[in-house]
């Protein structure tokens, strides 16, 4: 699945559009490197997230299409 998609799905970010723009802007990381929107997320994967006063870590551990407000947070976990 497409990282900006990823982020929107996991509701991460809200919007698909707000994060193909953080992307561009260099401010998604996938494993310590910048990332591209059209990065292909995979388990195991670390994505920092450098927006608004704190940065977020999260490591991916499902990659669904769909997820609802009640288990989206089930697909990734926060690492500080």
């Amino acid at each position: 699945m497409r990282l900006d998609k990823y982020l929107k799905v996991t509701r991460i970010i809200k919007r698909r559009t707000v994060a193909n723009e953080a992307c561009d802007a260099g401010k998604i990381e996938v494993n310590g490197k910048p990332a591209r929107a059209s990065y292909d997320v995979k388990v195991g994967d670390v994505i920092a997230v450098n927006m608004g006063q704190r940065p977020l870590k999260v490591e991916v551990l499902n990659v669904s299409e769909y997820a609802t407000k009640e288990n989206a947070a089930e697909n990734y976990r926060v690492i500080n």
